[in-house]
């Protein structure tokens, strides 16, 4: 027995320590491979192995485990120190930035919220409509600000819509198909003509017990019932029918109230895991249309215009055009396939847009709504500021270089010089002088002066976001992983690592482009399940592009789908941030997410590879193998 136990205690203390031996030996057991073989590819594939395992079983912070490069490189003589330090920080870096100055603003002055509860108001209360106008509003906001972000700002807003949908649902399955009408006066008066509502008060009393009160609305040409015993009830006379006794039919049978859950009903706990999963895979959806959008769209774009300087294809433009149709035409998908999966098949009472009979329910949730939307007020100067910032920095960024005309960059003599970063930073350093108050005084900043903060209400110059406001949504750790990638991918490229791999992928030349995207595709979309978006995509992206240059594929036909694709780790709590945020509220398991998931990873293959296969080839000329991609691998400088 002390045996047995002192062995437990052993695999106990294992087991706590799994991620410091882990750490220990995964460089100790590979050591051989940079000693037995000591030339630079040997040496970059190490550090690269030694990397990746530190990411993917996430030993260590994800932003320490990026930084392993910074000192690996130089010992093993594969990059200087100086060039590794160079690749950590590049123009996407400013890129971010500068969307965080914004991000922040929207953040500290509520336009998101406004935004969000507007659209939902919009939408109306039916289930299926709300959870459409819920992920619409996700959508719009995902697009320029993070995942995690916006999860985590609608996720309160539609908690209070659940919340709201649970405490009546009790009230609501008495008579669920109750419903009040809400026509124009006129209807009304019209009605009034043929027939007049009265309320019959039926009250059950046995001995004594409390009696219950229900509120029914009948056409009974205005007959008061009193309460009685039996079918039969006696009528006073109200000048119009004799008194005699009429018989009540039974009343229709009330859904059955869940005793052992949370949920009313069912059907309650199925529009709230409906309604939780729309919103972490509308930011998921969201986040593919932009180049911002997501940490792994900045990956790819700097990884491949490093790779491919010569190329001049991938800016905001370009991308939001290519992505744009497929996260629309994912967003109607996935509303049907959580519709289907969780509120059935009848979406004609889900989505009806009549407004002239509406369920108990669906007024107070629409009454929930608008007094959230009442406690934001009148729309604030600052509002309106951010508003218009968010609006310039989206046209200066579509009109740089659009492409099929001249854009704003050809007023400059030089070339080349102003990028989307330009833009970004630009607008995000005004944010930090342009005063939050009207130059002017007004009564409409004297309402709005107590919603600012005790020390923005003493200094009248107090600028729309301060650099508090910057630093708690910059992401540093997700800039350094960033940074990581970026060193490795130098590494491979001066080690020669890149083309020994594309010669070990030569036997795949046999196959068509299509069926080396969708591998690429199924293959990214699987790991990333279990290991980090940014980390998984920063791997792949080298031996991806090595495999296009040695198929002679366009490397977009395979690079791009593989970073949409990377994006669809949506089946586990902790595929992403957003994911582990709604399944923390507590109304989805684990095996909700894993099938509904499954369904969202299939919609988004498919769509992923219809856009590859129709409108991305004219778009980036996938057809042919650009002159672009025959950069020599090897370089002297970075």
């Amino acid at each position: 027995m002390r045996l047995e136990g002192a062995r437990m205690d052993l695999i106990k203390k294992i087991w706590t320590a799994r991620k410091l031996i882990l750490v220990v030996m995964i460089p100790l057991s590979l050591l051989p491979l940079p000693l037995i073989h000591p030339c630079s590819e040997s040496s970059c594939a190490y550090v690269l192995i030694v990397t990746a395992v530190y990411w993917v079983s996430e030993a260590v912070p994800l932003g320490a485990a990026a930084l392993v490069p910074a000192f690996l490189y130089p010992l093993f003589g594969v990059l200087k120190s100086s060039e590794v330090a160079s690749e950590y920080f590049k123009d996407t870096t400013l890129l971010l930035m500068g969307v965080i100055c914004l991000a922040a603003s929207i953040e500290k002055w509520n336009l998101h919220k406004r935004i969000a509860l507007r659209m939902v108001m919009i939408a109306g209360a039916k289930p299926g409509m709300l959870v459409l106008g819920f992920m619409c509003c996700t959508v719009f906001l995902s697009m320029w600000l993070s995942n995690t972000s916006t999860t985590a700002m609608v996720m309160p807003i539609a908690e209070a819509v659940l919340q709201q949908l649970i405490c009546t649902g009790i009230a609501d399955s008495l008579d669920d198909s109750v419903t009040v009408d809400t026509q124009d006066e006129e209807s009304d008066k019209e009605e009034n003509q043929e027939s007049s509502k009265n309320h019959l008060e039926l009250l059950n009393r046995k001995h004594n017990e409390k009696h219950e009160v229900c509120m029914l609305s009948e056409e009974l040409n205005g007959l008061t019932l009193k309460p009685g015993f039996g079918p039969e009830f006696s009528k006073e006379s109200n000048g119009y029918l004799p008194e005699a006794p009429i018989s009540i039919p039974a009343p229709p049978k009330k859904p059955k109230i869940r005793r052992d859950s949370l949920y009313p009903t069912k059907r309650d706990h199925m529009i709230c895991k409906c309604l939780s999963l729309s919103i972490t895979y509308a930011a998921t959806i969201g986040g593919l249309i932009t180049i911002t959008g997501t940490s792994t769209n900045l990956i790819f774009a700097e990884q491949f215009n490093n790779r491919y300087p010569e190329a001049k294809v991938i800016n905001f433009g370009t991308w939001f055009i290519f992505s744009l149709p497929i996260a629309l035409i994912m967003l109607i998908l996935t509303w049907i396939w959580l519709h289907f999966l969780f509120l059935g098949c009848n979406f004609r009472e889900t989505c009806s847009l009549s407004k002239k009979r509406k369920t108990r329910r669906e007024i107070l949730s629409e009454k929930r709504i608008y007094e959230e939307y009442q406690k934001l007020g009148p729309i604030s100067y600052p509002e309106v500021v951010t508003g218009i910032f968010f609006i310039l920095m989206t046209v200066l960024w579509f009109t740089r270089e659009p492409g099929f005309v001249p854009g704003w960059t050809s007023l400059f003599e030089k070339k080349g010089y102003r990028t989307d970063a330009t833009v970004s930073v630009l607008l995000g350093f005004l944010l930090f002088l342009i005063p939050a108050r009207k130059p002017w005084p007004s009564a409409f900043s004297s309402e709005s002066k107590g919603d600012d903060d005790d020390e923005e209400e003493e200094d009248p110059l107090a600028p729309m976001i301060t650099w508090k406001d910057f630093q708690r949504l910059m992401p540093w750790e997700i800039v350094i992983l960033v940074g990581g990638g970026y060193a490795l991918a130098a590494g491979c490229k001066v080690s020669g690592l890149s083309m020994w791999i594309g010669r070990q992928l030569e036997p795949m030349s046999g196959l068509p482009p299509w069926a080396v995207t969708l591998l690429a595709c199924l293959l990214v979309s699987a790991v990333t399940e279990f290991a980090s978006n940014p980390a998984t995509l920063t791997v792949f992206l080298p031996i991806l592009s090595a495999l296009s240059e040695t198929l002679h594929i366009n490397p977009l036909h395979t690079l791009i789908p593989a970073t949409m694709c990377v994006s669809f780790g949506v089946m586990l709590p902790v595929g992403n941030p957003p994911n582990a945020i709604v399944f923390s509220y507590g109304h989805v398991q684990i095996s909700d997410m894993v099938k509904a998931g499954f369904g969202v990873n299939l919609i988004g293959v498919f769509v992923v590879m219809l856009a590859i296969m129709t409108w991305g080839e004219p778009l980036f000329h996938l057809s042919e193998f650009p002159t672009w991609a025959l950069m020599p691998n090897v370089t002297g400088t970075l």
